[in-house]
């Protein structure tokens, strides 16, 4: 952190000085479609542009409104957002949502117009020629102002005015993933964002030449920091392409952090299970990933199988396990809250599945592999700052080390709350010991424990399934169902319990692979009428869905000693998941319950 950053009192402030400072320095690349490079901005032009459209913002005086952004994978969002806060707007960074699928991407969509009550919506004009059709699902926006930023708008921003942005400005709302309930506005202030990036650089230990590759999306809370806070706090270059580019291909993330030299990226630990599933060895050939110092892991659980048999598939390549950087954080607490440090490997701890279960005081590692056994990896301390404490989600007290409870977390970086919502803001923002009174902590309704200061997540509080007095994690049994069988889709399945006859039961729904049959035949039809799955003309492969079912219950039966009540087999796309691809446990209960959830 240089002593300019340590000062400002805004991004309008940061970004006006770089502009001022490094003009013709290069801060975000774009990548058109993951390869060929396109478009990009440096700070003046970035500066130049954000004026522009800060302008038109004070010329509707905007100053304390919400604006939507909705902009496509690419640089017009960077504009419009730093332009929202060089007119003192409060941005609402938002997918735009997909009208292919609206029963999945527009319910979400409406709670958060609804909730965030904009009065602007900024994105392009490409979008701006569609919106008819939006407007039929949901007429409330025909009323809002839309405003197409890619227009070019010659000098307008000569008409500029600073916003006298300081430290507690409102920068934006940065909503939930909703994976655990309705999406929620978190109020982040320019203090937050400023804090939260010192943590980052610190942590990190970012120099001013870092180079870096980001392919989430930006209106994910670590898709907007890393990959557009972080490198304007820093100094430094950021290589940007769109998510699905990365999804569809895993290769050309890899490529990018090769061709560029890249030092920083990283995401969820899906992204790299499938570098590891479906990058091919002919990919691999001509990769070098030595310079990349900090691969972070975060925004879902860290998985240690991940992280071996990610680095031995790119061992070949330059890449070296101590790069791996396994963080945690939020988006209430504007994003990271620990972390290891860059030159340790992750450290990594065995204990019994029983004792985890029972939340025995002081969980002991074990080196016996005759029984149940979980292998969790570590997230590091806390940042600087930043304290995290172990609760009772009960009596509201400190647990002791080792010992399971909630995760709360104070710092700085730590929002005001949730927009418009004080009950729930009180709840979770507020929250005090029972027994010393110390506060306030945000509940981050995260399960974990500390042992030796290293911070261990185990779960999420309101997944968690209680069957016969245990407590089992869903995410532990999904990855046994989705290691059960080859047509379980990767990361595609979800566990949740149900109350049948009084008693709690688990469920089990998982994707099925599309390489796979889709559809079960009749008797009468090219089937067996067996429950057996046959190769269409089109190359599927088959599938015993009977023999299938059987697996996954006698995988869970075996690894967590627990009956599932029922299986739902789903076709590729159709389980719930939040637009940042998190699962939605909740709604896939809600789906089972009402039969929305349909099975193969």
């Amino acid at each position: 952190m240089s002593r300019t950053t340590a000062k400002v009192s805004s991004l309008v402030e940061l970004l006006r000085w770089r502009a001022f400072q490094q003009p013709e320095q290069r801060i975000y690349s774009y990548l058109t479609d993951g390869e060929t490079e396109g478009p990009h901005l440096t700070y003046e032009a970035l500066d130049l542009q954000a004026r522009a459209i800060g302008a038109l913002l004070q010329s509707y005086h905007a100053s304390g409104e919400r604006a939507l952004l909705l902009y496509p994978a690419g640089l017009e969002f960077i504009s419009a957002f730093f332009g929202c806060l060089y007119a003192g707007v409060i941005a609402v960074p938002l997918p735009p949502p997909n009208m292919a699928q609206p029963q999945r991407t527009l319910p979400r969509f409406r709670n958060i117009v609804n909730d965030a009550q904009p009065t602007l919506v900024l994105t392009t004009s490409s979008i701006l020629a569609k919106v008819e059709s939006l407007f039929t699902q949901a007429p409330g926006l025909r009323k809002l102002r839309w405003l197409a930023t890619d227009r070019p708008i010659d000098g307008a921003e000569e008409e500029w005015r600073d916003p006298a942005a300081t430290v507690k400005t409102l920068a934006l709302l940065q909503y939930t993933s909703g994976s655990t309930a309705n999406p929620k506005g978190v109020v982040v202030t320019h203090e937050n964002l400023l804090e939260n990036s010192a943590h980052i650089s610190r942590a990190f230990e970012i120099a001013s030449d870092a180079v870096s590759v980001m392919w989430l999306p930006v209106f994910h809370d670590m898709g907007l920091t890393n990959g557009i806070i972080q490198p304007l706090y820093g100094g430094r270059q950021c290589v940007l392409m769109p998510p699905q580019s990365f999804l569809q291909r895993p290769a050309r993330w890899l490529q990018a952090i090769s061709k560029y030299e890249a030092t920083i990226s990283g995401g969820p630990n899906f992204s790299y299970e499938m570098c590891s599933r479906k990058v091919t060895p002919e990919q691999r050939e001509g990769l070098d990933l030595s310079n990349w110092k900090l691969a972070y892991n975060g925004a879902e659980p860290v998985r240690a199988d991940t992280l071996k048999r990610f680095a031995e598939t790119f061992a070949s390549c330059g890449f070296r396990p101590g790069a791996f950087y396994p963080c945690y954080g939020l988006a209430e607490a504007t994003l990271l809250v620990s972390g290891g440090l860059v030159k340790d490997e992750p450290i990594l701890r065995t204990m019994q599945v029983s004792e985890l279960e029972h939340n025995h005081n002081g969980i002991a590692e074990t080196s016996d592999r005759r029984v149940n056994v979980r292998t969790l990896v570590g997230c590091g301390h806390a940042v600087a700052d930043t304290r995290v404490v172990i609760v009772n989600p009960e009596s509201l007290t400190a647990c002791a080390p080792d010992e399971v409870g909630e995760i709360w977390v104070s710092a700085p970086s730590v929002a005001d709350g949730y927009w418009n919502r004080p009950e729930e803001t009180g709840l979770t923002f507020h929250a005090y010991l029972a027994d010393t009174r110390e506060g306030p902590f945000l509940r981050t309704g995260d399960l974990g424990f500390l042992g030796d200061g290293e911070l261990f997540v185990t779960g999420r509080l309101k997944d968690l399934i209680i069957i016969g007095g245990r407590n089992l994690y869903p995410q532990e049994i999904e990855l046994t169902v989705q290691q059960s069988h080859p047509a379980v889709r990767p990361a595609c399945c979800a566990a949740f319990s149900v109350e049948v006859a009084d008693e709690e039961r688990l469920i089990v729904a998982a994707e099925v692979e599309p390489r796979y049959a889709s559809k079960r035949h009749s008797a009468n039809g090219n089937g067996n009428g067996n429950g057996n799955l046959h190769p269409h003309t089109n190359g599927h492969l088959p599938l015993d869905v009977d023999a299938m079912v059987r697996a996954i219950r006698r995988a869970v039966a075996e690894e967590h000693d627990v009956r599932v009540h029922a299986v739902l087999l789903l076709r590729a796309g159709t389980l719930p998941m939040t637009s940042s691809g998190k699962l939605q446990r909740g709604a896939c209960q809600a789906g089972f319950l009402d039969g929305t959830l349909a099975s193969l």
